[in-house]
């Protein structure tokens, strides 16, 4: 578990966390989507840097409570929940709380899940994900004080 906090108002902050939503600030973000739209049942594929296919179901999604969870089956390492729970601090300001709950599957998932749970390496990982939003964030905010086309995401 990881929280961080967004200068944004809490209704924009939670389609940032759907496959299509993570396209404007997730670098090679690609997601094949296999059905839905973001909603609870919706599902899509993505595959990482080193090849491992992974299938994405979201089993919870709730823009007025501000939550989203999914179910992740990364083929031949690991099964897993992720939870995105954001919070209003304020108008403008939202807390991020992110967790992944994550089972092995066989030696080559015991690597990855005990790299990617150790406390320093989730941290630098979510942090890298404040990161990422926030410079998004900027830019959109530049692009609509500019006059320039809107990049705020849709549910």
């Amino acid at each position: 578990h990881h929280s961080f906090e967004l200068d944004a108002p809490l209704a924009d902050v939670l389609p940032l966390f759907t496959a299509e939503g993570e396209r404007a600030w997730v670098p090679g973000w690609a997601p094949e989507i296999l059905s839905g739209h973001g909603e609870r049942g919706s599902a899509f594929r993505t595959r990482s840097v080193d090849g491992t296919v992974s299938t994405w179901i979201c089993c919870r999604f709730d823009p007025v409570g501000g939550c989203a969870s999914y179910v992740r089956i990364a083929e031949g390492s690991n099964i897993g929940i992720i939870d995105v729970d954001c919070v209003a601090l304020g108008p403008t300001r939202a807390r991020i709380d992110v967790t992944y709950t994550l089972t092995a599957l066989g030696e080559a998932g015991d690597g990855f899940v005990g790299e990617f749970l150790d406390e320093g390496t989730y941290r630098a990982s979510i942090e890298s994900w404040k990161s990422l939003i926030d410079a998004y964030l900027a830019g959109a905010a530049t692009d609509s004080h500019s006059g320039g086309p809107s990049q705020r995401l849709a549910c």
